[in-house]
């Protein structure tokens, strides 16, 4: 795992986009676990004196205090990443949060859900279901339900690890812009791949409903 050197940096932008920030362990196809730990925001603005769109990574306890919503102008300072595999935001850390200028909030039709994220512990009650990279990069980014995890694979039990991101979905099962995507592969040393073709989110959203 390659490790850099955080730098701190400056930004503002104007939020596109609030996902959950998780994190999932893979292991074969007996288990995958989904951590939840902040928010993601999507920005586009300027990052380290460049304009473009970023995201920063924030806690759960930022998100209560300010409401951040889609369309809000924002600003502060974060962290670049220590290790380019272990979260898919570009920064992380991040402080003197401030609203500058607040979005006037228009009425949406959903799909997708264009509203306040819920609180971490809405998400890990609802689970979550494999969600294809398409629909994540298309008509669900914006979606409060939609997230891209950074995902560890236990390769080689207490010896390697693998990783990548995935895609997943905390949404209605009823939503009709959902797609699953491709089984997703979950190597292991020596024993080739296992595909994760669907019947793991039936085990993690097991909770609720069709329309939940």
């Amino acid at each position: 795992m390659t490790v850099n050197e955080p730098e701190k940096i400056e930004w503002r932008g104007t939020i596109v986009s609030i996902q959950p920030r998780t994190t999932v362990w893979r292991y074969r196809l007996d288990n995958r676990t989904h951590y939840h730990c902040g928010y993601n925001l999507f920005l586009d603005g300027e990052a380290q004196g460049i304009k473009a769109r970023f995201s920063v990574a924030i806690s759960e306890k930022q998100q209560k205090k300010l409401v951040f919503r889609i369309g809000d102008e924002a600003q502060g300072t974060a962290w670049t990443k220590m290790y380019d595999v272990s979260d898919y935001a570009d920064y992380y850390r991040a402080g003197g949060l401030k609203i500058t200028k607040k979005a006037e909030q228009a009425e949406t039709t959903p799909p997708p859900y264009v509203i306040e994220p819920p609180d971490l512990a809405t998400y890990e009650w609802r689970g979550a279901r494999m969600l294809s990279a398409g629909s994540y990069k298309g008509k669900c980014f914006q979606c409060a339900w939609a997230t891209m995890s950074a995902v560890e694979i236990e390769y080689d039990w207490g010896v390697s690890k693998k990783y990548r991101f995935e895609s997943f979905c905390y949404g209605p099962k009823s939503c009709k812009l959902y797609k699953m995507g491709k089984p997703r592969a979950v190597p292991y040393k020596g024993a080739g791949s296992s595909y994760d073709e669907g019947w793991m989110d039936d085990l993690c959203t097991e909770n609720r409903g069709r329309d939940d």
